[in-house]
């Protein structure tokens, strides 16, 4: 933050350092693997949460300096203490304020110039920054300013977290309905209603005709080998004119990268994505990762088309997928990243759709990645997901009745983030002004 150059009358400039002393913990902090979730004192460290756990050792209990700041030397996080708690062990600094109002110095510090160094350290910097101080009352009509104009810009991003979580509520809800035949009529319905003289081709024929397909158009090594079908016995009923298919049997291939391509990384070549480039439900080509192609070129089977789907099966993204859209070069996914090419390419869209819906494909995803140990997903699981199978003509109306609503649920999304993205900005704005002296003009 930049200093003005006419101070305030009665303002005066130093560091932070100068009103700050370090608060002796050395004997006090708790190491993370001793934290408990309930106790009758909260642990306080340099994490984002305000609360990193809890203990009942009273000996590590830091009560007589108070009220104190907490600074994260790593992360860069500030936090006001008024109560006795125990310090974490790990990049933690206690600071009491030194002839300055505690609630002043702590929103201030937030407004500080100093360099952001990473995981290194940063108190020696936080030291040396730059801080203007006001006589005491001014601190003090300058802390109820902030707090009154935080408490009504927390009061608009309460609101907007709220609009947020309906609609990713809203958005569940018509993938479920979608997947269930409840979004638009069905074809047996239709075909009823209209009393068509034509049959409508059910999706157990469909099913017949992509199995037939897929036989047909084998490039496999060896002989043909039969998917193995679906056992539905134990999944829900379906609509009339639905079956049950595994995403073997809708597909012509499900693999993932080869391993070792990290050492063909390149400036220039084929798109190489990773795991870190599929969000929930999109694929993110900015910024992508290229290659070169080794030698054998053995990873030819993992490359990707328009209409493909995309899962990843290891990481923290585990379980996030995308269908490719608007690919217009070569391109690769990596040993995390499992690839289904769908026999009918019609079909796709649809098997996304189930595919990325909380009550129907994610659920049997997330209950196979988390279900022990670290989570992941082997191709074998990938393969036997089962894939509701509507008629053709009935997933072109789901998808396009899907598209319809989801579009105006993206633009809601997107004004909220950006109204997000605002009330930050402007409580920064908040800050730099109460740091200059503007606030309380």
């Amino acid at each position: 933050m930049s200093t003005t150059a006419v101070l305030p009358e009665g303002w005066a400039e130093t560091t932070f350092g100068t009103v700050i002393s370090n608060v002796s913990i050395s004997e006090k902090k708790l190491p993370k693997g001793q934290y408990s979730e309930s106790g009758r004192f909260p642990v306080v460290d340099q994490g984002r949460q305000f609360i990193g756990g809890y203990t009942d050792d009273e000996e590590k209990v830091v009560s007589d300096d108070l009220p104190v700041l907490v600074f994260g030397d790593h992360t860069r996080v500030f936090k006001f203490l008024n109560q006795p708690f125990v310090p974490g062990a790990d990049g933690i600094k206690v600071l009491k304020p030194l002839g300055v109002n505690p609630k002043w110095l702590y929103q201030i510090a937030h407004a500080l110039d100093f360099p952001d160094k990473g995981y290194a350290r940063h108190f020696q910097h936080l030291k040396a920054a730059k801080l203007l101080i006001p006589p005491l009352p001014e601190q003090q009509r300058i802390v109820a300013e902030i707090e009154k104009q935080f408490t009504r810009l927390e009061a608009g991003v309460v609101a907007l977290r709220r609009v947020q979580a309906n609609l990713k509520r809203y958005r569940a809800a018509v993938l479920k309905a979608a997947c269930e035949g409840k979004l638009v009529p069905t074809e047996a319905a239709l075909a009823k209603t209209e009393k068509r003289k034509a049959k409508f081709e059910t999706g157990e024929e469909l099913l017949t005709r992509i199995l037939t397909e897929r036989r047909h158009n084998w490039q496999g090594r060896g002989k043909y080998k039969e998917p193995t079908a679906l056992d539905a016995a134990n999944l829900p009923s379906l609509p009339g004119g639905w079956v049950w298919a595994s995403a073997d049997q809708l597909t012509s291939l499900v693999t993932s990268g080869s391993r070792g391509w990290a050492e063909f990384y390149s400036d220039t070549g084929p798109l190489f994505i990773r795991a870190q480039d599929i969000k929930t439900d999109s694929l993110k080509l900015k910024g992508v990762a290229r290659v070169t192609l080794p030698a054998k070129a053995e990873g030819m089977r993992s490359s990707v088309e328009n209409g493909d789907l995309l899962i990843t099966i290891t990481g923290a993204n585990v379980t996030k997928s995308a269908i490719v859209h608007g690919l217009s070069e070569l391109a690769f996914v990596s040993q995390h990243v499992a690839l289904l090419k769908p026999v009918c390419r019609e079909a796709a869209s649809f098997h996304f759709l189930w595919i990325v819906s909380p009550a129907h494909g994610r659920k049997f995803l997330e209950k196979w990645a988390y279900g022990a140990g670290k989570p992941g997903l082997s191709l074998e699981q990938v393969r036997n997901l089962p894939i509701a199978l509507p008629p053709l003509a009935e997933q072109t109306r789901i998808v396009a009745e899907v598209e319809r609503r989801l579009s105006v649920v993206e633009e809601l999304e997107a004004a909220v983030s950006a109204n997000l993205q605002r009330a930050t900005r402007l409580r920064q704005s908040i800050l730099q002004r109460a740091f200059t002296g503007e606030l309380t003009k």
